[in-house]
């Protein structure tokens, strides 16, 4: 079976575990793909990252993507609005298979100011390796949601 590509950016306060999630997917086999920030700048603006990210999920069927700030909920917000989005945040494993299996979340939003490296980990293998049930309610409410056109 073939590993999803996995696009990932982060902003200056989740740099450095960004460089740890990248190496710890591409000792697993993941093709993993740096969407920035490619140096350290404090002070950066997290939703260019964003942006590129989402862009390249919402265009590859089958692509997942990892955005990590602060708090992890500035990404997120970014990334939802780009059609067939579902970025969600998780702060441990049973929050990260629920948005899998229930949402069908295509990105994962991490709060590096709020998760060590191996708990980011741990999560973030919890999401990849959980599967979209894809029961009828939770099809439903998916369909509900891109039918969803904001003024």
């Amino acid at each position: 079976m073939k590993l999803p590509t996995i696009y990932i950016g982060a902003d200056h306060a989740g740099f450095a575990l960004k460089k740890s999630l990248t190496a710890s997917l591409g000792e697993k086999g993941y093709e993993v793909i740096d969407c920035g920030a490619h140096i350290l700048k404090d002070g950066d603006d997290y939703p260019e990252y964003a942006e590129v990210v989402a862009q390249n999920v919402s265009k590859e069927k089958g692509a997942r993507g990892i955005l990590i700030c602060g708090s992890g909920q500035g990404m997120g917000m970014v990334a939802n609005r780009f059609t067939g989005i579902r970025a969600i945040s998780a702060w441990d494993e049973k929050s990260a298979q629920a948005s899998r299996n229930d949402d069908d979340a295509n990105i994962l939003c991490l709060g590096a100011r709020f998760l060590s490296n191996k708990k980011a980990t741990a999560i973030t293998d919890a999401w990849l390796a959980t599967p979209f049930a894809k029961e009828t309610r939770f099809i439903r409410r998916i369909k509900k949601i891109d039918a969803i056109k904001p003024e």
